[in-house]
Formats: C-alpha cells, sequence, structure tokens
C-alpha cells in the first residue's frame, strides 16, 4: 500500500506521489520532496500497482516515479495516466540517460537523474507549482475524476495485468472484492468496492440490476421474466435481477431497443 509521508498537509501545496521498486531511493526521494516548500503531501508507492491503488482512491498533482521497474514500468504507467480524465503530471526519476527521448515522448514534465539534485527537483517542482490551475484562495482541491477507474491493475503471479473498463461485460461482487467479468471469458478478482465501480461507471452504461451484481447495458441481450422472478442473458450467462431494480431496467431497455413497425 502506499506510505503518506506528510503528517499535516500544507494547505495549496502540491499531491505528489513517488513511485519506486528501490525502497532506499524511494525514501530519498520521498525525503526530499517533503523538503520543497512547493509541496503539500508525499505518499509513496514500491510500483505501479500500488501507484495505480492510490490513484484510484485520490487525485495527485505529480508522479514522481523511476523507469526501470519489475513488472508495469515507468514509461508503461505513463501511459496508463494520459488517458487519465485530469492525468497528473508525470516526472521521470531514473539513473538512466538512455530513457530521455521515450520519457518525453509521453509528454513527461520533467526527467531527473539519480542521486537527485535538491536545487533541480525544486526549480522543476515550483515550475509545476505555477502551471497547476488554480482553485483559488480556500478554494477546494480537485477531486479524482470518475476516468480514475478507467483502467485497474490486478496481480497476477509474477505479472500485473491491466484491465480496461471497455473490456468489462458485468461485475460480481464477492465479499471486500469484486470479479470482473471480461468478454474475452477470464475473470479477475480485484479489491474495488462495488458501489465504488457502479458510481465511477455509471456515466459509462453500467447500472446495478441486484445487489451482488453490475452490468454493462449494452451487453444484456434479454430480460426474462417468470413467476415473478427476473434474470438477464449477459453474453452466455444469466444473473438475477432483484425486484427494486427491475423497473430502471425495463426502462433503459425499452429506450435502447429499436421498434418494429408494421
Amino acid at each position: 500500500m502506499s506510505t503518506d509521508l506528510t503528517a499535516v498537509p500544507t494547505p495549496g501545496g502540491l499531491r505528489v506521489l513517488a513511485v519506486d521498486d528501490e525502497a532506499p531511493a524511494l525514501d530519498e526521494l520521498g525525503f526530499l520532496l517533503g523538503r520543497s516548500p512547493h509541496v503539500g503531501r508525499v505518499a509513496l508507492a514500491s510500483d505501479a500497482t500500488e501507484a495505480l491503488r492510490a490513484l484510484q482512491d485520490e487525485a495527485f498533482d505529480v508522479v514522481a516515479l523511476d523507469i526501470r521497474m519489475p513488472g508495469l514500468d515507468g514509461l508503461e504507467l505513463a501511459r496508463v495516466l494520459a488517458r487519465f480524465a485530469r492525468p497528473p503530471a508525470v516526472v521521470f526519476v531514473t539513473a538512466h540517460e538512455a530513457y530521455a527521448v521515450d520519457a518525453f515522448a509521453v509528454d513527461a514534465a520533467g526527467y531527473l537523474l539519480k542521486p537527485v539534485d535538491e536545487d533541480r527537483l525544486h526549480a522543476l517542482l515550483d515550475r509545476l507549482a505555477r502551471q497547476r490551475p488554480s482553485a483559488g484562495p480556500g478554494g477546494p482541491s480537485p477531486t479524482p475524476e470518475e476516468g480514475n477507474l478507467e483502467t485497474i491493475a490486478v496481480d497476477l503471479p509474477g505479472r500485473t495485468v491491466l484491465v480496461h473498463r471497455r473490456e468489462i461485460a458485468w461485475v460480481e461482487a464477492a465479499g471486500d472484492y469484486v470479479r470482473l467479468h471480461r468478454r474475452a471469458g477470464e475473470g479477475y478478482l480485484v479489491r474495488v468496492p462495488l458501489g465504488l465501480l457502479e458510481e465511477r461507471w455509471a456515466p459509462h452504461g453500467f447500472a446495478r440490476i441486484h445487489r451482488r451484481f453490475l452490468v454493462h447495458l449494452p451487453d444484456v441481450t434479454e430480460l426474462r421474466v417468470l413467476d415473478g422472478h427476473a434474470t438477464v442473458l449477459v453474453g452466455p450467462t444469466e444473473l438475477p435481477v432483484s425486484r427494486r431494480h427491475l423497473r430502471d431496467l425495463r426502462e433503459w431497455l425499452a429506450r435502447a431497443a429499436p421498434r418494429s413497425h408494421r
């Protein structure tokens, strides 16, 4: 899990997420970030998976990350962040000069070599603080956008899989977890509340049909009602529809289905 280094956040300061798989380098970067007058909060993540989980929970203004990491590397993570509705600025912090061209090809806001020069880091943060859209004195901080759950990182043995919202046909609650069911067949168990997915994915065609199920409405091919019990077909799978959700589902299907004319 990500670690919050800031005991008392500085109002109006940049919220920075630092990502590095090497603990000494991550601690050093966190320390330097915490010394900057432009930073209000610092959180740490040891890999791309932890970073994506932190970004699902809240918005960060800046993500400072290494490039060479196991699993999803820094360049791949930057491409994922670029698809967010409100992408954070990406600053690469690496021991390798060779990736500079690739870094700026993904619109990096900065490229710092290890060991990090504190003056250069603070100058970069000063520029990013001045470029950041302001909410005004005393105004609210930006909140995470619905796009923050467009992609979900799934830990598997020896690898991390990125599952995109557009791949999902339906979602099933499983205690503190949910199982994401892809049209391609394979499902993934992830620790995300079903209610949060319902909230974030509703604008993208997902709706709750049961306390345990969330479906992508365009994937519903049939509604069946027999003896007061309703179900829907999502691909080859039949799922229950609770009474409280049946009316809304009927209305959506009535709007979506083309009418035949005699």
